[in-house]
């Protein structure tokens, strides 16, 4: 169910953070200034007792963050209109630079109508969880066999395996299908556009920033769906066939509990950094894909440990440019910020 309280354990969880006050390397580490966009979702699947379920969304025009309407059956978010992010005609991130005005920018509608609106950060390296799905389409349908390569894309984020993943899907004619499918289950948001036979995914290839996009709420429920130990998705219609057979699915959840890439929501691979912050567990228990750029650091997955069971997923526009040291790959207080869900989700488990 949706529940308010969690919402709002979640929304002073990101004001706790002062996120406005982070030093900006694009600025000569002077305070960022403005709220960055930030959009966290959480469900909780308690040992006793039905999920709990919520998601809020905080920018520069919402700096006290929106609680989203989900709805009882964990349906699509309904008071937010999410829009697309922007690259200019040179391929460059534009909507973050210091100084935008958003009030002259031509952001386009991505998915919603409703009267709070939402820039929906480019998901960076996150997107390889959608390519992933893609694969195992591609595998379900008998059009190939798993390729070394997923591995790689998911556990390292190497961008040439994505390459070949992407490569592979428009091989076998499955990138439709994806996008399709991810529509079908109400999943409107998560969206693999304009990739390229040759595995094109990036700016560069006319894809990229402003053509793929994901949401922390869809995001999450796509985890959902490959998620064996939580209860059935209560927003699929009934008759609709699963998204991937089961033993695709578990090997999708098998290779993001080999995640290496512990410094996002985690921090386990930054331990030796000067200032380091813990945030959540880190893989096996926390099994999930990060993506970070200069502009951009989001992370989902799935935790498991002992009784506390939960899927988590952030996107923001918190990316290197934010970090304290040159090794990081966001500001620590989005591992400070995966540490406080931890304890939330503890708290309800």
């Amino acid at each position: 169910m949706q529940d308010p309280d969690l919402a709002q354990a979640l929304r002073a969880a990101i004001l706790a953070q002062d996120f406005a006050s982070t030093p900006d390397s694009w600025q000569y580490d002077a305070p960022l200034g403005l709220h960055p966009s930030i959009d966290l979702a959480l469900a909780v699947f308690p040992r006793t007792g039905p999920p709990r379920w919520a998601n809020v969304l905080s920018s520069r025009e919402h700096p006290q963050g929106v609680v989203a309407e989900l709805g009882p059956d964990a349906g699509a978010v309904r008071n937010v209109q999410f829009l697309c992010d922007l690259q200019n005609e040179r391929g460059e991130s534009i909507v973050w630079l210091p100084g935008a005005d958003w009030s002259t920018l031509d952001f386009r509608p991505l998915s919603g109508n409703g009267p709070w609106r939402f820039v929906a950060p480019y998901p960076a390296s996150l997107l390889k969880l959608m390519v992933a799905f893609g694969v195992a389409l591609a595998v379900d349908r008998g059009l190939c066999h798993w390729p070394a390569a997923l591995e790689p894309m998911i556990v390292i984020s190497d961008n040439r395996s994505t390459d070949e993943c992407v490569a592979l899907m428009h091989r076998c004619g499955v990138v439709g299908l994806l996008n399709q499918s991810l529509a079908e289950r109400g999943l409107t948001t998560l969206q693999l556009n304009d990739t390229t036979p040759a595995g094109g995914w990036r700016n560069a290839d006319g894809a990229g920033v402003g053509h793929i996009h994901m949401t922390a709420w869809d995001s999450l429920r796509l985890l959902w769906l490959i998620d064996a130990a939580a209860p059935p998705p209560p927003w699929l219609p009934p008759g609709l066939p699963p998204l991937l057979q089961p033993a695709s699915a578990a090997r999708l959840h098998d290779v993001l509990r080999r995640q290496q890439l512990e410094e996002t929501l985690s921090s386990g691979s930054l331990k030796h950094l000067p200032g380091w912050v813990p945030g959540l567990p880190d893989a096996p228990v926390f099994a999930h894909k990060t993506g970070n750029t200069d502009n951009y650091a989001s992370d989902a997955g799935i935790v498991q440990q002992g009784g506390t069971h939960y899927i988590v997923s952030v996107f923001t526009s918190l990316g290197r440019r934010y970090a304290p040291v040159a090794a990081a790959a966001t500001t620590w207080r989005l591992p400070a910020l995966g540490a406080a869900v931890h304890r939330i989700a503890e708290a309800l488990a």
